[in-house]
């Protein structure tokens, strides 16, 4: 008998899929590569210690999605106050960026410095006719070269490997939409005592990890009984006749299985999805699916015989002499991370698919982190414990100048298959965070619950009540 519904990645989109088919009598089938469930957002056991792929914190304007978590999770679902900095020349800067800390940390004369160059560019906007067309004119424009270039221009460089003047404006307005030094200038001026709703004070997380969710829900719909899991499995061959996709072949350690779905829900990423049909896309398709990028995530992760390193989630290194992105002690988001008289550091490298730093071991990665984790006060080598490291291949969308069109050549392809849908940040080649995703399947799920395309999955995440957002706040599974 032909199962009903395959589900192709078990992340954050992939889950939310089983959530909103929870209440169906249809046969579930959900493929996951990795032994366990979550994606870029699953939770990693290193002996008594945890770390998620990344930082992860949620934040949802979306009160329906904090009901289904508070629901699963109850206690284990905690409140965090947030904490976060930026390291450059050897100071600590708040993030977001407060002008009273900046001010005392670079001293009046740069601290104004930044805020009349903001100035300067809201009355420059005030009569430009035509829109940023690169990221470093969208942060430009919207923070001043002096603030942009102190901590944004740097560390968006470092994530997607290219110069800011190369990479589309999408990303930025994506991602930054209402955070600009309005509301901190207010802030600095005492003019309110409200806090700017870009600086979220806190946000809630699982007690074991960002995994934890993940994990609870899977739990919950295959209770009900028409829900089987393959992990450690991957499709290695889609086949289609132009309107449908007809058959799934499933490789699960070596044993192949071949699958006839009735609907295919898919978060792999939407270049995998195109190189694996059969018949082969249209010369064209491939092209344009062979043109759209992935970045890569390397993760450190050292164990440290030491009770606590920092107060901060996560600190930010933008300068370009630092190799690595972004540090996080997972102990910060809770304290069942790591064994009570110890601690763990997640040291993140953004990265090319086999270049040096995707290639190398543990023990080099710490060998070229050393100096700057020790000069920010945050490693002695006498608490090093053990090491280790993990790759994401498929981490981050590159929004590159030009991808739009590429993107819409694969999109209108794989649209004319009439019972596929794709979803989540890999499916749909967009940057967007965990509780995006787990909506997007969610909603994926009801589409086949009322019969066709009803919502439109792609919305997520750009509507008015999701704008209160801050920019590289999110873990690479976010």
């Amino acid at each position: 008998m032909a199962d009903e519904v395959l589900i192709l990645g078990a992340g954050p989109a992939g889950i939310g899929t089983l959530w909103g088919l929870r209440e169906t009598k249809m046969k579930l089938v959900l493929v996951e590569k990795n032994p366990e469930v979550g994606g870029l957002s699953r939770t990693l056991q290193h002996g008594e210690f945890k770390t998620d792929i990344g930082p992860h914190r949620f934040y949802s304007q979306n009160r329906d999605l904090y009901k289904i978590i508070t629901g699963l999770l109850g206690p284990e679902w905690l409140e965090v106050e947030r904490l976060t900095h930026f390291y450059v020349d050897g100071k600590l800067f708040l993030y977001p960026v407060q002008l009273r800390d900046a001010l005392r940390t670079l001293g009046p004369r740069k601290g104004m410095g930044i805020v009349w160059d903001y100035v300067f560019e809201r009355i420059r906007g005030r009569t430009r006719t035509n829109p940023p067309v690169t990221v470093e004119e969208e942060l430009v424009s919207r923070f001043g070269r002096n603030l942009a270039g102190l901590n944004m221009l740097n560390y968006t460089e470092k994530v997607w490997g290219l110069h800011p003047s190369k990479l589309s404006p999408d990303w930025a307005s994506q991602r930054i939409k209402d955070l600009n030094l309005i509301g901190v200038m207010t802030d600095l001026l005492n003019l309110t005592k409200e806090t700017p709703k870009t600086l979220i004070n806190s946000f809630h997380y699982p007690q074991q990890g960002a995994g934890l969710l993940y994990r609870k829900i899977r739990d919950h719909v295959s209770s009900m009984g028409n829900l089987e899991v393959l992990s450690s499995s991957r499709p290695t061959e889609i086949r289609h006749d132009g309107r449908r996709i007809t058959g799934v072949t499933i490789d699960t350690d070596g044993h192949r299985r071949d699958i006839s779905p009735r609907e295919v829900i898919s978060s792999i990423p939407i270049t995998e999805m195109v190189r694996l049909l059969y018949p082969e896309a249209p010369p064209h398709v491939d092209r344009a699916a062979r043109e759209l990028k992935f970045r890569s995530h390397v993760g450190l992760f050292i164990t440290l015989d030491r009770e606590r390193v920092m107060p901060d989630q996560w600190i930010y290194f933008p300068e370009k002499k630092i190799p690595f992105g972004r540090v996080s002690e997972p102990k910060n988001f809770s304290k069942e991370m790591s064994p009570s008289n110890k601690t763990s550091l997640l040291v993140e490298f953004f990265c090319w698919e086999n270049d040096a730093v995707w290639n190398a071991g543990a023990d080099e990665l710490l060998d070229i982190s050393r100096e700057w984790l020790s000069e920010a006060g945050l490693l002695k080598e006498s608490d090093v414990m053990e090491i280790s490291s993990h790759r994401e291949k498929y981490a981050y969308p590159l929004y590159e100048l030009g991808y739009e069109k590429n993107l819409a050549t694969v999109k209108d392809f794989l649209l004319g298959l009439e019972n596929l849908q794709m979803i989540g940040r890999s499916g749909l080649f967009r940057y967007n965070n965990q509780d995006h995703s787990l909506e997007m399947g969610i909603l994926a799920g009801e589409n086949l619950k009322e019969g066709g395309r009803v919502h439109d999955v792609e919305k997520i995440g750009s509507r008015p009540d999701y704008l209160e957002r801050g920019t590289h706040d999110e873990g690479v599974g976010q």
